[in-house]
């Protein structure tokens, strides 16, 4: 049977995971997808370096949209990352009735509606595995394995550069700019880290997983971020006393009133699987009515994880080229006309439990007050710790475990709490999930 041909945009360490797999393992992709898949063009500003990483043979082109026209190739494979000229390259891709396999969740956030229309109008498919979580197969169980399932939550440890940096503050009590230094001399945080450590990275990840979980049209501007730049060690260390790690999260849940998307950092309960994923590593929670809890653990990132599944996205379009449209996979799990419009929730409207730190004077009745105010936006405490009085200082910090309360309560019980003339500086407040 005839090849498959690819067409690769790009160069870069995705595009190099990608050809070094595909070289190394032909045999046994070509067994499992029933022909051969073969790099046809290659378009790199470097001549030197794409053909060292394809050789002489593969065609080689500087124009990025001479591989979305070329006549030869069936699928192409996006590997430019950001939005443009990625936007631009892929709904030309589109146009000229080629599939299309990504790894760019950025894009597919942003834009992924007007791309997968685009798609379903031309009959073509758009894959995108390697979009979330590296080399861990968790779209292809959303879309698949688990589509018996009414999808209840998601929990994701979806970024490994802030879970390298969150590992080394709570192991060695660093501070997050010392972690940060060190992960971007090891290579796991770019020059710029914002996307990562502000969660927009993990916010467009989630997004992607929310829309596959509950058959809604895909919607970043919902996602509610906050990100781990201004994480204490010192909250780090207090949530190792109540028992809880501190984890950036992305949650979708689906309640009766809509449904939550938010990326933040998070306590979790240290005997919880997730809460021992450390370093580099990503992992994500998919809680289904009928299988209930299932974790998925794995490289998020890297040249070989992030290509492998990227090949798994080839192999799977390979297998149905020649289906009909209407029987392939829908690209956001449910079929496109079935797509609901549930709201989406925002983080005011979220109910879950809270963790508080609190710098106070030492003082008599503060301790009073303060339970007072919350009891006054019916939020119960669970537990309580306050450390010893600073003498220098004549301070203290207490910290506070919440019951479920409403954000909305929270967020004013914290505003008059800081108006109280014995408590200094901020009020901490971050989510605890029980993710049971």
């Amino acid at each position: 049977m005839k090849s498959i041909k690819i067409g690769i945009a790009g160069t870069g360490v995705v595009a190099s995971g990608v050809v070094n797999v595909l070289k190394r393992n032909q045999e046994e992709i070509t067994r499992r997808a029933g022909r051969g898949i073969e790099v046809a063009v290659v378009s790199s500003r470097t001549r030197s370096k794409a053909e060292a990483l394809v050789g002489q043979d593969v065609e080689i082109v500087d124009d990025i949209m001479a591989v979305a026209r070329h006549p030869d190739v069936d699928i192409v494979v996006e590997t430019m990352g950001g939005y443009e000229p990625a936007r631009t390259f892929v709904l030309e891709a589109i146009a000229n009735g080629k599939h299309v396999v990504t790894a760019n969740k950025a894009l597919l956030a942003e834009h992924g509606n007007e791309i997968f229309t685009a798609a379903q109008d031309k009959g073509v498919t758009v894959a995108f595995e390697a979009a979330v979580a590296g080399g861990i197969p968790v779209i292809k169980s959303l879309r698949e394995g688990l589509s018996a399932n009414r999808i209840e939550w998601i929990a994701g440890i979806i970024n490994g550069t802030t879970n390298f940096i969150l590992t080394q503050m709570r192991e060695k009590g660093w501070t997050f700019d010392a972690a940060l230094k060190v992960a971007q001399e090891l290579g796991y945080a770019e020059a710029d880290p914002t996307f990562d450590v502000e969660g927009v990275d993990a916010a467009h990840k989630i997004t992607l997983m929310s829309a596959l979980a509950f058959g809604v049209p895909i919607n970043f501007k919902a996602a509610s971020i906050e990100g781990i730049s201004k994480l204490a060690a010192t909250d780090i260390a207090y949530a190792e006393k109540f028992g809880y790690r501190i984890k950036l999260l992305g949650i979708t849940k689906r309640t009766p009133e809509g449904i939550e998307l938010r990326v933040h950092p998070t306590l979790i309960p240290e005997s919880c699987l997730i809460a021992n994923v450390n370093g580099v590593m990503n992992a994500v929670l998919v809680k289904g009515d009928a299988v209930g809890a299932t974790l998925y653990y794995g490289a998020g990132a890297g040249a070989e994880p992030t290509g492998s599944s990227v090949i798994a996205d080839l192999i799977d379009v390979t297998r149905t080229i020649t289906a009909d449209p209407e029987h392939r996979v829908p690209h956001l799990a449910f079929q496109a006309d079935a797509l609901a419009d549930i709201p989406m929730l925002p983080l005011s409207a979220v109910k879950t439990r809270y963790y508080l730190r609190l710098t106070v004077q030492d003082r008599t009745g503060v301790l009073a007050d303060i339970t007072r105010i919350l009891a006054d936006h019916d939020i119960s405490v669970d537990a309580m710790l306050q450390t010893e009085v600073d003498d220098a200082t004549k301070q203290t910090h207490i910290v506070i475990m919440t019951h479920v309360s409403l954000e909305s309560s929270v967020d004013d019980a914290v505003t008059k709490i800081k108006g109280l003339d014995t408590v200094t500086g901020d009020v901490v407040k971050l989510r605890v999930e029980e993710l049971g």
